[in-house]
């Protein structure tokens, strides 16, 4: 596998104080850095993230796209992340950071990873493999967040036994490629709108009774009145344009944010 750093870009601000001990706050510096990296068959350009001051690995976090692809909204999330004290890459499961305009093309490009999941594996694997193998990283701890496409992705990879200690979905699909089944090692969040039409009931029922069945570690949120793509801000432009049913809930974005944090100091004993 190749992994090119192509550029960094940096920006600092005071990390909040602590509370109990009223020290000093120490500067975050974000780093960020494009990657190419590759699979056997394509190469895919990513984008990893971190704060440089921080001289302890920490764990490391995946998040994956929505069907547009890999654009601005999924590098804003890896630095929020950052911004928290994780190393997150944000990643490319099209190919050559292929985007779509239009949801036809996005369509056809999901789709098209989708139905071919070991294909779907080997581009999650190789970028697994960037994050992990990051210096700033602790590989024992590992985590994955997804947006709508990308929410199904981690789902789907953490079903299929990968080495994940949790996944976070939002605003995802639940009809999955593969199901939860005993494979599943990490603890699951799902955060979605109540009344996003893109997630059936019936998907839904089938979901947790799934979960429930293995006693997976989960949490499954619908967020009254959110629909599809609730946490961006770009959506209710893509909405209008497009005629789809995608709004932006400042609400629901914030809970939900919340709710990632929670899992991920569960997890990781932060």
């Amino acid at each position: 596998m190749l992994v090119i750093i192509l550029g960094v870009l940096s920006s600092c601000k005071d990390k909040p104080k602590d509370k109990v001990e009223e020290v000093i706050a120490k500067d975050i510096e974000i780093k960020g850095e494009e990657v190419i990296y590759s699979t056997d068959t394509t190469q895919m350009k990513g984008y990893i993230v971190y704060d440089k001051n921080l001289k302890t690995k920490r764990p490391g976090i995946i998040v994956v796209h929505e069907w547009w692809g890999h654009n601005d909204y999924t590098r804003e999330r890896a630095n929020m992340l950052a911004d928290l004290g994780y190393t997150a890459i944000a990643i490319d499961m099209y190919g050559d950071g292929k985007q779509a305009d239009h949801p036809g093309d996005a369509g056809k490009f999901s789709g098209m990873v989708m139905k071919n999941i070991d294909m779907a594996k080997a581009r999650f694997d190789a970028a697994l493999e960037v994050l992990k193998n990051n210096p700033s990283v602790d590989s024992t701890q590992i985590a994955a967040v997804g947006y709508c496409f990308g929410g199904s992705v981690v789902l789907t990879m953490a079903n299929a036994g990968k080495d994940l200690d949790a996944v976070a979905a939002f605003h995802s699909g639940v009809q999955l490629p593969i199901m939860p089944n005993k494979n599943l090692k990490a603890k699951v969040l799902v955060a979605n709108g109540a009344d996003d039409p893109f997630v059936s009931p019936e998907s839904v029922v089938n979901f947790k009774k799934a979960m429930d069945s293995i006693n997976a570690d989960y949490t499954y949120v619908a967020y009254p009145g959110a629909k599809h793509a609730y946490t961006s801000k770009g959506a209710d432009a893509l909405g209008k344009k497009f005629e789809l049913p995608l709004e932006y809930n400042a609400e629901a974005d914030a809970k939900s944010w919340e709710a990632l944090q929670e899992l991920l100091n569960k997890t990781f004993n932060k």
